[in-house]
Protein backbone atom coordinates (compact mmCIF):
# COMPACT_ATOMS: atom_id res chain seq x y z
CA UNK A 1 0.00 0.00 0.00
CA UNK A 2 2.89 2.13 0.82
CA UNK A 3 4.90 1.86 -2.52
CA UNK A 4 1.13 2.57 -4.17
CA UNK A 5 1.07 5.78 -2.36
CA UNK A 6 4.29 6.98 -3.00
CA UNK A 7 3.87 5.66 -6.83
CA UNK A 8 1.00 7.79 -7.24
CA UNK A 9 2.39 10.77 -5.34
CA UNK A 10 5.44 10.33 -7.84
CA UNK A 11 3.21 10.92 -10.88
CA UNK A 12 1.19 13.10 -9.57
CA UNK A 13 4.09 15.53 -9.13
CA UNK A 14 5.56 14.64 -12.28
CA UNK A 15 2.30 15.13 -14.25
CA UNK A 16 1.59 18.23 -12.57
CA UNK A 17 5.46 19.71 -13.36
CA UNK A 18 5.00 18.71 -16.87
CA UNK A 19 1.68 20.02 -17.56
CA UNK A 20 1.83 23.15 -15.55
CA UNK A 21 5.36 23.63 -18.09
CA UNK A 22 3.53 23.26 -21.10
CA UNK A 23 1.04 25.90 -19.92
CA UNK A 24 3.53 28.65 -19.50
CA UNK A 25 5.28 27.67 -22.92
CA UNK A 26 2.19 28.28 -24.59
CA UNK A 27 1.10 30.75 -22.90
CA UNK A 28 4.54 32.44 -23.58
CA UNK A 29 2.67 33.00 -27.49
CA UNK A 30 -0.39 32.01 -27.28
CA UNK A 31 -3.28 34.96 -25.65
CA UNK A 32 -4.65 33.63 -22.48
CA UNK A 33 -8.05 32.92 -23.25
CA UNK A 34 -9.94 32.47 -19.74
CA UNK A 35 -8.47 32.49 -16.68
CA UNK A 36 -9.51 30.66 -12.85
CA UNK A 37 -10.81 34.09 -11.83
CA UNK A 38 -12.91 34.56 -14.55
CA UNK A 39 -14.44 31.31 -14.07
CA UNK A 40 -15.26 31.89 -10.42
CA UNK A 41 -16.88 35.34 -10.91
CA UNK A 42 -19.28 33.52 -13.57
CA UNK A 43 -20.57 30.79 -11.03
CA UNK A 44 -20.62 33.44 -7.81
CA UNK A 45 -23.13 35.70 -10.58
CA UNK A 46 -24.92 32.37 -11.41
CA UNK A 47 -25.51 31.49 -7.79
CA UNK A 48 -26.73 34.58 -6.42
CA UNK A 49 -29.04 34.85 -9.31
CA UNK A 50 -27.79 37.96 -11.43
CA UNK A 51 -26.76 37.97 -15.29
CA UNK A 52 -23.31 37.01 -16.00
CA UNK A 53 -21.40 39.78 -16.90
CA UNK A 54 -18.22 39.34 -18.87
CA UNK A 55 -16.12 41.19 -21.35
CA UNK A 56 -13.06 40.44 -22.25
CA UNK A 57 -11.05 41.28 -25.41
CA UNK A 58 -7.07 40.71 -26.04
CA UNK A 59 -4.86 43.23 -27.08
CA UNK A 60 -1.24 42.87 -28.24
CA UNK A 61 0.94 45.00 -25.97
CA UNK A 62 1.24 47.29 -29.00
CA UNK A 63 -1.94 48.38 -28.42
CA UNK A 64 -2.57 49.38 -25.12
CA UNK A 65 -1.02 53.16 -23.95
CA UNK A 66 2.18 53.29 -22.39
CA UNK A 67 0.76 55.68 -19.97
CA UNK A 68 -1.44 52.40 -19.22
CA UNK A 69 1.70 50.19 -18.60
CA UNK A 70 3.60 53.00 -16.61
CA UNK A 71 0.54 53.49 -14.47
CA UNK A 72 0.40 50.52 -13.01
CA UNK A 73 3.89 49.73 -12.66
CA UNK A 74 3.52 53.19 -10.47
CA UNK A 75 0.75 51.15 -8.92
CA UNK A 76 1.34 47.76 -8.19
CA UNK A 77 5.37 47.16 -8.39
CA UNK A 78 7.72 49.63 -8.81
CA UNK A 79 10.67 47.66 -9.20
CA UNK A 80 9.30 45.62 -12.14
CA UNK A 81 12.17 45.80 -14.48
CA UNK A 82 14.73 45.24 -11.39
CA UNK A 83 13.34 42.10 -10.09
CA UNK A 84 13.54 38.50 -10.97
CA UNK A 85 9.48 38.20 -9.25
CA UNK A 86 9.63 38.90 -6.19
CA UNK A 87 10.11 42.35 -4.27
CA UNK A 88 11.56 41.25 -0.99
CA UNK A 89 11.53 44.42 0.92
CA UNK A 90 7.76 45.08 -0.15
CA UNK A 91 7.29 41.82 1.23
CA UNK A 92 9.13 42.59 4.64
CA UNK A 93 7.10 45.40 4.85
CA UNK A 94 3.88 44.59 4.62
CA UNK A 95 4.64 41.35 6.95
CA UNK A 96 5.72 43.85 9.49
CA UNK A 97 2.37 46.13 8.80
CA UNK A 98 -0.15 43.10 9.05
CA UNK A 99 1.73 42.26 12.36
CA UNK A 100 1.10 45.67 13.89
CA UNK A 101 -2.91 45.71 12.85
CA UNK A 102 -1.97 47.82 9.80
CA UNK A 103 -3.89 47.68 6.40
CA UNK A 104 -1.62 48.40 3.24
CA UNK A 105 -1.50 47.22 -0.25
CA UNK A 106 0.07 43.48 -0.45
CA UNK A 107 3.82 42.78 -1.41
CA UNK A 108 2.66 41.01 -4.33
CA UNK A 109 4.52 41.84 -7.72
CA UNK A 110 3.10 42.24 -10.81
CA UNK A 111 4.70 39.09 -12.06
CA UNK A 112 3.15 37.40 -9.21
CA UNK A 113 -0.42 38.60 -10.03
CA UNK A 114 -0.04 37.50 -13.30
CA UNK A 115 0.70 34.09 -11.70
CA UNK A 116 -2.07 33.91 -9.38
CA UNK A 117 -4.42 35.47 -12.23
CA UNK A 118 -3.41 33.10 -15.04
CA UNK A 119 -2.99 29.72 -13.24
CA UNK A 120 -4.48 30.17 -9.85
CA UNK A 121 -7.38 30.97 -7.49
CA UNK A 122 -7.51 33.84 -5.47
CA UNK A 123 -6.95 33.60 -1.64
CA UNK A 124 -4.56 33.67 1.03
CA UNK A 125 -3.94 29.56 1.97
CA UNK A 126 0.08 28.57 2.38
CA UNK A 127 -0.97 26.02 -0.71
CA UNK A 128 -1.39 28.78 -3.16
CA UNK A 129 1.08 30.83 -1.92
CA UNK A 130 3.61 27.91 -2.69
CA UNK A 131 2.01 27.36 -6.32
CA UNK A 132 2.33 31.40 -6.66
CA UNK A 133 5.93 30.93 -6.42
CA UNK A 134 6.47 28.18 -8.55
CA UNK A 135 4.35 29.83 -11.40
CA UNK A 136 6.11 33.14 -10.61
CA UNK A 137 9.75 31.73 -10.87
CA UNK A 138 8.84 29.61 -14.17
CA UNK A 139 7.09 32.89 -15.97
CA UNK A 140 10.01 34.70 -14.73
CA UNK A 141 12.27 31.93 -16.45
CA UNK A 142 10.37 31.69 -19.69
CA UNK A 143 8.75 34.98 -20.50
CA UNK A 144 10.02 38.21 -20.68
CA UNK A 145 8.89 41.09 -18.52
CA UNK A 146 7.50 42.85 -21.87
CA UNK A 147 5.14 39.64 -22.17
CA UNK A 148 4.62 39.38 -18.19
CA UNK A 149 2.99 42.86 -18.86
CA UNK A 150 1.50 42.11 -21.68
CA UNK A 151 -0.41 39.18 -20.22
CA UNK A 152 -1.28 41.31 -16.95
CA UNK A 153 -2.63 43.96 -18.59
CA UNK A 154 -5.17 41.47 -20.52
CA UNK A 155 -6.23 39.03 -17.79
CA UNK A 156 -6.48 41.04 -14.72
CA UNK A 157 -10.05 41.79 -13.43
CA UNK A 158 -10.41 45.91 -13.91
CA UNK A 159 -13.82 46.31 -12.96
CA UNK A 160 -17.10 44.17 -12.39
CA UNK A 161 -17.11 41.85 -15.02
CA UNK A 162 -14.16 43.48 -16.88
CA UNK A 163 -10.69 42.01 -18.16
CA UNK A 164 -8.10 43.26 -19.87
CA UNK A 165 -6.92 46.64 -20.81
CA UNK A 166 -8.86 46.74 -23.74
CA UNK A 167 -12.26 45.91 -22.05
CA UNK A 168 -11.25 48.91 -19.25
CA UNK A 169 -11.02 50.99 -21.81
CA UNK A 170 -14.19 50.69 -23.53
CA UNK A 171 -16.21 50.21 -19.93
CA UNK A 172 -14.93 53.28 -18.11
CA UNK A 173 -13.82 55.45 -20.92
CA UNK A 174 -15.47 54.56 -24.39
CA UNK A 175 -12.32 54.71 -26.37
CA UNK A 176 -9.51 51.78 -27.00
CA UNK A 177 -6.70 51.10 -24.43
CA UNK A 178 -3.60 52.39 -26.99
CA UNK A 179 -5.53 56.11 -26.59
CA UNK A 180 -5.66 55.99 -22.74
CA UNK A 181 -4.33 59.49 -20.94
CA UNK A 182 -1.96 59.48 -17.92
CA UNK A 183 -4.99 60.59 -16.12
CA UNK A 184 -7.39 57.99 -17.49
CA UNK A 185 -4.69 54.89 -16.87
CA UNK A 186 -4.29 56.11 -13.81
CA UNK A 187 -7.90 55.88 -12.95
CA UNK A 188 -7.70 52.46 -14.24
CA UNK A 189 -4.29 51.16 -12.18
CA UNK A 190 -5.71 52.94 -8.88
CA UNK A 191 -8.85 50.58 -8.76
CA UNK A 192 -6.33 47.56 -9.34
CA UNK A 193 -6.27 46.65 -5.35
CA UNK A 194 -10.52 46.19 -5.72
CA UNK A 195 -12.08 46.49 -8.87
CA UNK A 196 -15.46 45.65 -7.69
CA UNK A 197 -15.50 48.37 -5.39
CA UNK A 198 -13.47 51.45 -6.53
CA UNK A 199 -14.72 53.05 -9.64
CA UNK A 200 -12.50 54.35 -12.73
CA UNK A 201 -14.71 57.41 -13.27
CA UNK A 202 -16.87 59.48 -10.58
CA UNK A 203 -14.67 58.36 -8.01
CA UNK A 204 -14.30 59.22 -4.44
CA UNK A 205 -11.61 61.82 -2.89
CA UNK A 206 -9.74 59.11 -2.19
CA UNK A 207 -9.26 57.32 -5.77
CA UNK A 208 -9.23 61.05 -7.19
CA UNK A 209 -6.12 61.81 -5.01
CA UNK A 210 -4.31 58.40 -5.70
CA UNK A 211 -4.72 58.65 -9.65
CA UNK A 212 -3.24 62.57 -9.63
CA UNK A 213 -0.01 60.84 -7.36
CA UNK A 214 -0.04 57.92 -9.87
CA UNK A 215 -0.15 60.20 -13.12
CA UNK A 216 2.45 62.39 -11.65
CA UNK A 217 4.91 59.07 -11.38
CA UNK A 218 3.88 58.19 -15.24
CA UNK A 219 6.46 60.74 -16.18
CA UNK A 220 9.24 59.80 -13.74
CA UNK A 221 8.94 55.72 -15.40
CA UNK A 222 10.88 54.44 -18.68
CA UNK A 223 9.37 51.89 -20.42
CA UNK A 224 12.67 50.96 -22.35
CA UNK A 225 14.51 48.95 -20.36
Amino acid sequence: MFKKIKRFLWKTFLWFNIISLFLVLLFKFVPVPFTPLMAIRAIEQIIDKKEVAFNHHWVCIEKIAPNLQKAVIASEDGLFFEHYGFDFKSMQKAYRSNQKGKKIKGGSTISQQTAKNVFLWPGRSYVRKVLEVYYTTLIELFWSKNRIMEVYLNSIEMGNGVYGAQAASKYWYRKDAKSLSKLEAAGIAVILPNPRKYKATNSSSYINKRKAKIAKYINYINLEQ
